[in-house]
Protein backbone atom coordinates (compact mmCIF):
# COMPACT_ATOMS: atom_id res chain seq x y z
CA UNK A 1 0.00 0.00 0.00
CA UNK A 2 1.41 3.44 -1.19
CA UNK A 3 1.65 6.73 1.31
CA UNK A 4 -1.05 9.23 1.49
CA UNK A 5 0.64 12.41 2.46
CA UNK A 6 -1.87 15.58 3.39
CA UNK A 7 -0.64 19.28 3.64
CA UNK A 8 -1.49 22.23 4.96
CA UNK A 9 -4.93 20.58 6.38
CA UNK A 10 -7.60 21.89 8.57
CA UNK A 11 -10.79 19.83 9.93
CA UNK A 12 -12.40 19.74 6.48
CA UNK A 13 -10.16 19.31 3.63
CA UNK A 14 -6.22 19.64 2.93
CA UNK A 15 -5.00 21.91 0.47
CA UNK A 16 -2.59 18.99 -1.55
CA UNK A 17 -2.75 15.30 -1.03
CA UNK A 18 0.06 13.53 -2.40
CA UNK A 19 -0.38 9.34 -3.15
CA UNK A 20 0.55 7.19 -6.05
CA UNK A 21 3.15 9.21 -7.60
CA UNK A 22 0.43 11.81 -8.02
CA UNK A 23 -0.83 15.52 -6.45
CA UNK A 24 -4.35 16.34 -5.80
CA UNK A 25 -4.70 20.67 -5.51
CA UNK A 26 -7.90 21.20 -3.64
CA UNK A 27 -9.84 23.50 -5.29
CA UNK A 28 -8.46 27.11 -5.19
CA UNK A 29 -10.25 30.26 -4.49
CA UNK A 30 -8.57 33.87 -5.22
CA UNK A 31 -8.38 36.06 -1.98
CA UNK A 32 -9.23 39.53 -3.41
CA UNK A 33 -12.75 39.67 -4.61
CA UNK A 34 -12.43 42.96 -5.94
CA UNK A 35 -10.60 41.72 -9.05
CA UNK A 36 -12.01 40.97 -12.18
CA UNK A 37 -11.86 37.30 -14.30
CA UNK A 38 -8.30 38.20 -15.55
CA UNK A 39 -7.14 38.86 -12.02
CA UNK A 40 -9.03 36.29 -9.92
CA UNK A 41 -7.67 33.79 -12.40
CA UNK A 42 -4.19 35.20 -12.17
CA UNK A 43 -4.52 35.00 -8.29
CA UNK A 44 -5.64 31.32 -7.85
CA UNK A 45 -2.94 30.05 -11.02
CA UNK A 46 -0.38 31.75 -8.55
CA UNK A 47 -1.36 29.79 -5.82
CA UNK A 48 -1.85 26.39 -7.66
CA UNK A 49 2.04 27.23 -8.92
CA UNK A 50 3.16 27.52 -4.66
CA UNK A 51 1.38 24.26 -3.66
CA UNK A 52 2.80 22.45 -6.53
CA UNK A 53 6.57 23.69 -5.66
CA UNK A 54 5.74 22.85 -1.77
CA UNK A 55 5.51 19.23 -3.02
CA UNK A 56 8.39 19.44 -5.79
CA UNK A 57 5.94 19.47 -8.85
CA UNK A 58 5.46 22.26 -11.37
CA UNK A 59 2.99 23.40 -13.86
CA UNK A 60 4.46 20.72 -16.65
CA UNK A 61 3.09 17.96 -14.23
CA UNK A 62 -0.29 18.91 -14.38
CA UNK A 63 -2.55 16.42 -15.94
CA UNK A 64 -6.12 17.32 -14.98
CA UNK A 65 -7.78 20.81 -13.92
CA UNK A 66 -11.51 21.15 -13.55
CA UNK A 67 -12.45 24.92 -13.34
CA UNK A 68 -15.54 26.18 -12.58
CA UNK A 69 -16.77 29.79 -13.62
CA UNK A 70 -19.65 32.09 -11.89
CA UNK A 71 -20.50 33.70 -15.49
CA UNK A 72 -18.95 31.24 -18.12
CA UNK A 73 -20.79 32.87 -21.24
CA UNK A 74 -19.71 36.10 -19.91
CA UNK A 75 -16.07 35.38 -18.38
CA UNK A 76 -14.48 32.38 -20.27
CA UNK A 77 -12.29 34.29 -23.02
CA UNK A 78 -10.97 36.18 -19.74
CA UNK A 79 -10.30 33.13 -18.07
CA UNK A 80 -9.25 31.56 -20.78
CA UNK A 81 -6.89 34.26 -21.70
CA UNK A 82 -5.07 34.50 -18.62
CA UNK A 83 -4.97 30.24 -18.87
CA UNK A 84 -3.41 29.84 -22.31
CA UNK A 85 -0.46 32.70 -21.06
CA UNK A 86 0.42 30.52 -17.58
CA UNK A 87 -0.06 26.73 -18.94
CA UNK A 88 3.37 25.88 -20.85
CA UNK A 89 3.57 25.08 -24.45
CA UNK A 90 2.86 21.27 -24.96
CA UNK A 91 1.76 20.63 -21.77
CA UNK A 92 -1.49 21.32 -21.50
CA UNK A 93 -3.59 19.32 -18.88
CA UNK A 94 -7.15 17.49 -19.64
CA UNK A 95 -9.67 20.19 -18.59
CA UNK A 96 -13.39 20.85 -17.77
CA UNK A 97 -14.60 23.94 -17.52
CA UNK A 98 -18.22 24.23 -15.89
CA UNK A 99 -20.31 27.28 -14.81
CA UNK A 100 -20.79 27.10 -10.80
CA UNK A 101 -23.10 28.88 -8.41
CA UNK A 102 -19.35 29.76 -6.37
CA UNK A 103 -19.21 30.45 -2.91
CA UNK A 104 -19.53 34.45 -2.59
CA UNK A 105 -21.32 36.19 -5.22
CA UNK A 106 -17.90 38.39 -6.29
CA UNK A 107 -16.33 34.59 -6.32
CA UNK A 108 -15.80 34.46 -10.05
CA UNK A 109 -13.60 31.29 -10.48
CA UNK A 110 -12.17 28.10 -8.65
CA UNK A 111 -9.72 25.91 -9.93
CA UNK A 112 -8.24 22.06 -8.79
CA UNK A 113 -5.81 20.13 -10.47
CA UNK A 114 -4.11 16.91 -10.53
CA UNK A 115 -0.15 16.98 -11.18
CA UNK A 116 2.21 13.51 -11.64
Amino acid sequence: MSTIERFEQNTINARVVRANGFAFVGGQTPDDLTQDMAGQTAQVLKKIDHYLESVGLDKKRIVSAQVWVKHIGRDFDAMNAVWAAWVPQGHVPARATVEANLRYENMLIEIAVIAA
